[in-house]
């Protein structure tokens, strides 16, 4: 079992790399450092673009439930929905096995699961898929295609992902954002950026038609590659959702914690 550093670091990831997507999506986004709380909200259609995360490390029952109440709250206060992504390995023992009735107190639901990962990993060869061809994300319809992938690979209207997504000159450059093409047509997407020191893999997507083809590990080893190639980074992380856990070990990742998605009660 990872220890707890390697759990800090994915949650410390998350609100690094978060704070440069969201401040991207608004300069004027609400992106604070409160005690026990990270705040990464856009307050935009897309709803990972809107974040709260517990910071605390090994915090009894009474302060999880008291950060829960708090969280809630800030997601209360806004006017699009988005998540609490919560580190299950951060919590004590007791706060873990009271989470979810402490959620439901605080008037949130569970969503859905996710792992963090990370490895040493880097530099990846120059990978290839004998059905796919790869393209950098540079012009806006490109950007428009990665936004639509995620949306229909989350389930999202297009129109959510696109307000997530279009406009950003972050994406254009910064991001090593790669499109697979099957037949010219974008049919899978992967990015990585550099988050203090390390490459953060972010928002993997493959339409629902084309998965278990290997194309999103395929991209995924593609914007690895080219990030590392960038920036000369070893190190790389991310979260996966419970349907993409199983690629990324085939990379050289390594689960270390648990991490729980809760929404808002209708």
């Amino acid at each position: 079992m990872p220890g707890r550093t390697e759990s800090i670091e994915s949650m410390e990831q998350l609100a690094v790399a978060w704070r440069a997507m969201v401040l991207d999506r608004d300069p004027g986004a609400d992106v604070r450092d409160l005690p026990g709380i990270a705040v990464r909200w856009a307050d935009c259609r897309f709803a990972f673009w809107n974040c709260v995360t517990l910071t605390d490390v090994d915090a009894d029952a009474a302060l999880v439930e008291h950060r829960l109440g708090q969280a809630a709250e800030i997601m209360r206060s806004k006017r699009h929905p988005g998540f609490l992504w919560l580190f299950e390995d951060l919590l004590s023992d007791e706060a873990r096995a009271g989470v979810r009735s402490a959620a439901g107190k605080a008037g949130l639901e569970y969503a859905f699961p996710g792992t963090g990962m990370a490895g040493d990993l880097l530099p990846l060869p120059d990978p290839s898929h004998p059905e796919l061809t790869f393209v950098r994300v540079t012009t806006d319809e490109q950007l428009r295609a990665y936004a639509d992938l995620n949306s229909r690979a989350y389930g999202f209207p297009l129109e959510d992902g696109r307000d997530g997504l279009l406009g950003s000159a972050l994406w254009k450059s910064e991001v090593h954002a790669y499109l697979g093409l099957r037949d010219g047509d974008p049919v899978t997407c992967a990015a990585t950026v550099e988050a203090d020191g390390r490459l953060f893999v972010v928002l993997v997507a493959t339409a629902p038609e084309w998965q278990r083809r290997g194309y999103g590990e395929a991209v995924t080893r593609k914007a690895l590659h080219e990030g590392a190639r960038a920036t000369g980074l070893t190190r790389a992380t991310l979260h996966a959702t419970e349907a993409g856990a199983p690629v990324y070990p085939r990379i050289g990742f390594e689960p270390n914690s648990p991490v729980h998605f809760y929404s808002l009660k209708e």
